[in-house]
């Protein structure tokens, strides 16, 4: 089922069980989608994504809308201390084999720190953590990641992205241009809230 018409099916429901929803709490309440793909074409008020199950989606602009560059940097680049995000799939030893990574700027250190499901393919994970340790592995690096909860071992293998972000803005919202974003149905319109995407044809790897 399309993504916006799975928010429709579940904001039909909640209605036909009765429950109401202060008027200046309905955006809030408006559940969030994360869509992946790329750039068809913009205005300066919309944009037309082919996300990356075929499906071509209009979305709204915003005037507060946030728009990252994501761009590649290398496994070098990972340190003890880094704080990172890392889409991964569990091992059979336990261990989590990183998909790809992401190095958070010190400003954004602690943004979704934990361990939990994520959407990218079946069984993926991601983990937003502090590495406290960097070890050679047989291919690649395992990194030993810490949050407030627990720690988990990822192995990192030299073709898994590193990627990183800055602040971008509509300039990169081009046609071919790769991007990901989370969207809501406000006023019961696709919009756009956040907006991530890559320069000059970098396919941003989640």
């Amino acid at each position: 089922m399309p993504a916006f018409h799975r928010i429709a099916t579940l904001v039909l429901s909640l209605a036909a069980a009765g429950l109401c929803i202060a008027q200046t709490m309905a955006q809030a309440a408006t559940p969030t989608v994360r869509l992946r793909g790329t750039v068809q074409s913009a205005t300066p008020g919309t944009l037309t994504v082919r996300e990356r199950s075929g499906e071509v989606i209009e979305l709204a602009l915003p005037d507060r809308l946030v728009v990252s560059e994501v761009f590649p940097i290398t496994l070098a680049d990972i340190q003890p201390g880094s704080f990172i995000g890392t889409a991964a799939v569990p091992q059979a030893d336990g261990t989590q084999r990183a998909i790809a990574v992401t190095v958070f700027p010190e400003s954004a250190r602690g943004v979704g720190e934990g361990h939990r499901p994520f959407d990218l393919q079946p069984q993926s994970t991601m983990t937003n953590a502090t590495v406290a340790e960097v070890a050679a592995a047989p291919a690649g690096r395992q990194l030993q990641l810490k949050y407030r909860d627990g720690e988990k071992a990822i192995v990192v293998p030299p073709e898994a992205p590193v990627v990183t972000f800055r602040p971008g803005d509509r300039s990169l919202l081009v046609p071919g241009a790769s991007v990901s974003l989370t969207a809501q149905l406000v006023e019961g319109k696709p919009t756009a809230l956040r907006i991530n995407a890559g320069r000059n044809g970098f396919t941003l790897p989640y």
